[in-house]
């Protein structure tokens, strides 16, 4: 599903304005009708029907600006009206200051012997409070997806009051107070039970803080060209189940496990075998056909019988003594620089690396990933200390190290990044605070610069790649904020471009059906408690659900189940 920042917004109205012939008033007419239809379906009309009518005899308040989204809830209110609602429009302006099509509408709705009160300061508020306090529902409209700066004076102090009262709320396009770009709450910001947002989702109403304030969102047709609301060079889109099911391929009868390709898990260290596993089960779970990890030759025989279905690549390691004594046995858990050469020989024939859960950033690790990434022909899935061993050498405000001046520039194929926000943090000079406060930016701007995919984890996880285009995944719960799930995710991207997928394609289904895996544990489980492997076990149900209903899966050839012979006794 496409979604647009406010500057997009706008240039989709005007195009609809001047391109298609589409006038503002008739864009505005949808919109409070759509926005009216959706408050009768949910809160109940006054008249016939066999429901029952939860507000009956009760009024309605809206609070309007000056601007179109006041026009909004303008034609709201008339709507409402015409229904059999009681309803008072309370204008955070002078008449005299609404202008254009919100002012028509205006005209329409006092010609109707509407009811408008127009509230200008403190005072005045203080005036209608009883009133207000009396409605069964409140519509903001007070501002729309134009606002930038911080709200102050009397639209502030009733934004404060309304979420004050306790009742359900409706608002127009967007909370007021919500940047609809970023999500960012401009001083104080109404919390909606519903967001009726017009014609395409916006960003702020997707990612946090903004979801909080937002309730439930949905789009309303206003009538919006769809060549318009199909174009490509709107660059966000939000992950649901089509854009998933476009993507994803059935399989078929004729197949074996070198038809689901083989993945490289370069991972874990002494403390840290649990993060190999998890990763290692990731890319099997969502259907790799074969999955080697490269393991400390010390841990290799622990994790050879933890990992049943997983191969195993014993490499050399650090000794626990440099130089040993002579006679000497054993290492540290960690890998040598010396792995090198056997690992580059090893994935010459293998489809994915991923690279990094556990590993420690140790000097001769940091050195061996570097080299990884320069010397790689096949993709790469970089996750965890992955990450951490080149930050120095990316962030533009540390040294260099190693290779020199940005590796991720000189590598010859396609890499992933999962950084968390700390991790991000660190590859950018940042804080976490700031990454968090601009996902979507900090993700998109460093996929750019570096012509990588970057998939910034957290609540509303972001998929940024080089050309711009960035995905929003709606799927996941806080029970997920626990160890091992951003392995079992890193693994889970290389298992699907294992299978053929491009690195961008395999992120997005990967992201997406981690968040719902983990959405369906806490439907059978609860939230508290949740562990990666809950995720894990139930991933190929998750999956199966998308990949046994695509229209396209072979239902030829099937055997029909004889019915049971009965044997005779003897």
């Amino acid at each position: 599903m496409k979604i647009v920042d406010s500057d997009t917004m706008r240039q989709l109205d005007e195009k609809a304005i001047k391109e298609y012939g589409i006038s503002g008033l008739v864009l505005m007419e949808n919109a409070g009708r759509g926005a009216a239809e959706i408050i009768e379906r949910d809160f109940g009309g006054l008249t016939g029907g066999d429901k029952p009518l939860p507000y009956e005899g009760k009024r309605i308040s809206i609070f309007a600006g000056k601007g179109n989204n006041g026009g909004d809830g303008f034609v709201v209110a008339r709507h409402l009206l015409n229904k059999g609602f009681k309803v008072c429009v309370y204008l955070l302006a002078q008449r005299r200051d609404v202008k254009g099509d919100a002012k028509v509408n205006l005209n329409i709705w006092e010609k109707m012997g509407g009811e408008v009160i127009e509230i200008l300061s403190a005072k005045g508020l203080k005036k209608y409070k009883s009133a207000i306090r009396h409605s069964s529902l409140i519509v903001d409209a007070i501002f729309g997806t134009g606002l930038s700066a911080d709200i102050k004076g009397i639209q502030k102090d009733v934004i404060e009051f309304i979420n004050s009262l306790n009742k359900p709320v409706v608002s127009v396009d967007i909370p007021s107070g919500l940047n609809a770009s970023n999500g960012r709450v401009l001083g104080s910001c109404v919390k909606a039970t519903i967001t009726a947002t017009m014609a395409v989702p916006k960003i702020g109403l997707l990612i946090y803080p903004g979801v909080d304030y937002a309730g439930r969102v949905e789009a309303v047709d206003i009538s919006m060209p769809q060549p318009l609301l199909k174009d490509e060079k709107i660059r966000w889109e939000l992950l649901d189940r089509e854009v998933i099911k476009k993507i994803l391929k059935p399989r078929y009868g004729n197949t074996h496990k070198g038809s689901y390709g083989h993945v490289f898990v370069l991972a874990g260290s002494v403390g840290k075998t649990g993060a190999a596993a998890m990763t290692s089960l990731g890319a099997m779970r969502c259907g790799a056909g074969l999955v080697t990890l490269g393991i400390p030759k010390s841990l290799n025989q622990v994790m050879a019988r933890k990992l049943t279905e997983v191969m195993t690549l014993p490499l050399p390691e650090l000794p626990i003594v440099s130089p040993l004594p002579k006679g000497g046995k054993g290492g540290l858990g960690i890998l040598a620089y010396e792995a090198i050469d056997s690992i580059l020989r090893f994935i010459k024939d293998k489809e994915v690396v991923v690279l990094g859960p556990g590993l420690t950033a140790e000097e001769s690790v940091k050195k061996l990933v570097l080299r990884l990434i320069v010397a790689s022909k096949i993709p790469l899935v970089i996750d965890a200390d992955g990450i951490n061993c080149f930050v120095d050498d990316v962030n533009p405000h540390t040294k260099s190290f190693g290779v020199g001046v940005n590796v991720l520039k000189k590598a010859k194929a396609p890499i992933v990044l999962t950084p968390h926000p700390g991790e991000m943090a660190r590859l950018v000079g940042l804080t976490a605070k700031d990454v968090q406060a601009d996902r979507l930016g900090i993700a998109s701007r460093f996929a750019k610069e570096n012509k990588v995919i970057v998939v910034l984890k957290g609540a509303r996880t972001v998929i940024a790649e080089p050309s711009g285009k960035i995905f929003i995944n709606p799927t996941g719960n806080p029970g997920m904020a626990t160890a091992g799930t951003g392995d079992v995710l890193a693994g889970m991207i290389g298992g699907f471009i294992a299978q053929g997928y491009t690195p961008l394609d395999a992120s997005t289904i990967a992201v997406y059906m981690h968040g719902l895996a983990g959405d369906e544990v806490a439907k059978k489980k609860g939230q508290v408690g949740m562990i990666a492997t809950d995720i894990l076990n139930i991933l190929p149900k998750v999956i199966g659900f998308f990949i046994d209903d695509l229209p396209s899966r072979n239902k030829k050839n099937v055997i029909a189940r004889a019915k049971p012979v009965a044997i005779p006794a003897k």
